[in-house]
C-alpha cells in the first residue's frame, strides 16, 4: 500500500536527497566552494612557482605576498557567503555542528599563524626553510580539518581529501624549495578540483 510507513533507511535517504536539492537550489554545496579553492591554489601557487624559475623577472614576494593572499581572501569570502546562504533556515544540531566546525577553522588558522610567525621571527631559518615551514604547516592544517569534517558528517570523500592533503603536506616538505610550490599547485589545487568534480557528479545524479 502507498500509505505504508517508510523504513528508517528510506527516511534517511529521503532527508539526504532533500538536503542535496536544497543546496542546489541555494547555489551551495561543497562543489562550488572546492572550485573556488582549487582556483586559488592552482593560480596562486602555480604563479608562485613560476616566479622562482630562472629568467622570470617577477620577484617571488609578489606572488607569495600579494597574489596568493588576494586569491585566498576571495576564496574565504565566497566560502563564507555560500555557507551562510546555505545555512539559512537550518536549526538544531546540524547548525551547531556547522558553526563549531567553522570556528575550528578560524581558531586553527589563527593559532598556526602565531606559531609560524614566532618561529620565523627567530631568524634561525633560511628563506627556503621558511617557505617549507609555512606551506607545509598550512597544508597540514587543511588536511586535518578536512579529516575532521569527514568524520563529523560521515563523508568519505571529504575524509579522503583530508588524507590526501596530509600526504601532500609531507611531500611538499620532502621535495624542498621551490618544488614545494609545485606540489601545492598540482596535489593541493588538483585535489580540490577533483573533489569538486566528484561532488558535482553527486549533485547531478542525486546520490
Amino acid at each position: 500500500m502507498d500509505d505504508e510507513p517508510m523504513s528508517a533507511e528510506e527516511s534517511l535517504n529521503l532527508i539526504a536527497q532533500q538536503n542535496r536539492r536544497t543546496r542546489r537550489e541555494l547555489g551551495g554545496g561543497p562543489a562550488r566552494m572546492l572550485v573556488a579553492w582549487a582556483f586559488a591554489w592552482i593560480v596562486g601557487w602555480g604563479f608562485t612557482y613560476v616566479t622562482t624559475l630562472p629568467g622570470v623577472a617577477v620577484p617571488p614576494w609578489v606572488a607569495g605576498g600579494v597574489v596568493v593572499p588576494l586569491l585566498f581572501l576571495g576564496a574565504v569570502g565566497y566560502s563564507t557567503f555560500t555557507s551562510i546562504r546555505t545555512g539559512r533556515g537550518i536549526r538544531g544540531p546540524s547548525r551547531t555542528v556547522g558553526a563549531m566546525y567553522g570556528y575550528g577553522w578560524a581558531l586553527g588558522s589563527i593559532g598556526l599563524m602565531v606559531v609560524d610567525i614566532r618561529i620565523t621571527s627567530f631568524q634561525a631559518l633560511s628563506t627556503d626553510q621558511v617557505s617549507l615551514l609555512w606551506t607545509g604547516t598550512w597544508l597540514l592544517l587543511t588536511g586535518v580539518m578536512y579529516l575532521a569534517g569527514g568524520m563529523v558528517w560521515q563523508d568519505k570523500l571529504m575524509y579522503g581529501l583530508g588524507a590526501w592533503m596530509i600526504v601532500s603536506a609531507a611531500l611538499s616538505v620532502l621535495v624542498g624549495y621551490p618544488a614545494n610550490f609545485l606540489v601545492l599547485t598540482v596535489c593541493g589545487g588538483g585535489g580540490f578540483l577533483l573533489g569538486a568534480i566528484v561532488y558535482f557528479i553527486r549533485e547531478k545524479t542525486g546520490r
